[in-house]
């Protein structure tokens, strides 16, 4: 078997379209949408992504606001800038980049983020619109491997998916996400991680399968069952090299797969955009 590919890259540009149409009615109404991002310290891959974000936000008519900090910034300082982003108007959403150089307070940066502004949709505010199915902005990652299976018509509502991770950015809103009713959602889910026993045996068991646990090669074409839709949303770095938790060889078991480059990650960026125009649409 020959997966077919689950190619966000497609998608992705699409949603840049949507947007794209959305920002542009928006501005013929008198309001320039606004995304702004916070990046502390010189981290290679925060520094290449969030240089992506910005080029996504000119494909689309977005404005940018960028503020680049050292990473010896002291925490009152940081949250200096995030009181300013909160306060513009022309700011309608932004993110501050994670993660933060040693000795800064992740959880209070986050905190001071006004959650109306919060664009990855990961400030407990909106982590609580979620669980209770209020509406808000949804994580960005996890709402983007929503699309994805949709777009490709994955089977998804009354499956068994299985998702390997626990983490706050995909694995625990996922899980929360795919279990509600909701279109392209309505699924039983499992939430393992590499910590339980027979993990092979609890994935062999997913319809479709999300390897959210950031460890290179973990799921392998031994632990999908035939015909199973596999996402690989962990990634790690080998060098400049970007890794798949999922290994290549899954493809010739799976019945969907994500390519290493340009699944879930496209996808997650989208997002990211569709959270940025919703938001200035609300404050319009």
């Amino acid at each position: 078997m020959t997966a077919a590919l689950l190619d966000g890259e497609s998608l992705a540009a699409r949603v840049r379209a949507e947007v794209t149409d959305r920002v542009a009615r928006l501005a013929s109404a008198g309001t320039t949408v606004g995304l702004g991002t916070i990046l502390v310290g010189d981290d290679g891959p925060s520094a290449r992504y969030v240089a992506m974000k910005h080029a996504d936000c000119a494909e689309v008519g977005i404005t940018s606001f960028h503020e680049h900090l050292p990473a010896d910034v002291s925490q009152e300082e940081l949250e200096a800038v995030v009181a300013r982003f909160n306060a513009d108007p022309a700011v309608h959403a932004y993110l501050v980049q994670l993660p933060l150089p040693a000795g800064l307070d992740e959880e209070r940066v986050l905190l001071a983020v006004d959650p109306a502004k919060d664009v990855d949709g990961l400030h407990p505010v909106n982590l609580g619109r979620l669980v209770m199915g209020a509406p808000g902005p949804l994580p960005c990652t996890p709402a983007g491997i929503v699309e994805l299976l949709h777009a490709f018509d994955v089977p998804v509502e009354g499956k068994h998916v299985v998702v390997i991770g626990r983490g706050l950015t995909i694995g625990r809103p996922l899980a929360l996400l795919l279990a509600m009713k909701r279109p392209g959602c309505n699924a039983a889910v499992t939430v393992v991680h590499t910590g339980v026993d027979d993990l092979a045996g609890l994935v062999r068991q997913g319809d479709v399968v999300v390897a959210a646990a950031g460890r290179a090669g973990l799921v392998t074409p031994g632990m999908v069952k035939p015909g199973a839709a596999v996402v690989g949303a962990g990634t790690s770095w080998e060098g400049k090299r970007l890794l798949s938790d999922v290994d290549e060889a899954v493809a010739d078991v799976a019945g969907w797969i994500t390519p290493r480059i340009g699944g879930v990650g496209p996808m997650t960026r989208a997002m990211l955009l569709r959270n940025a125009v919703r938001a200035a649409e609300r404050s319009a």
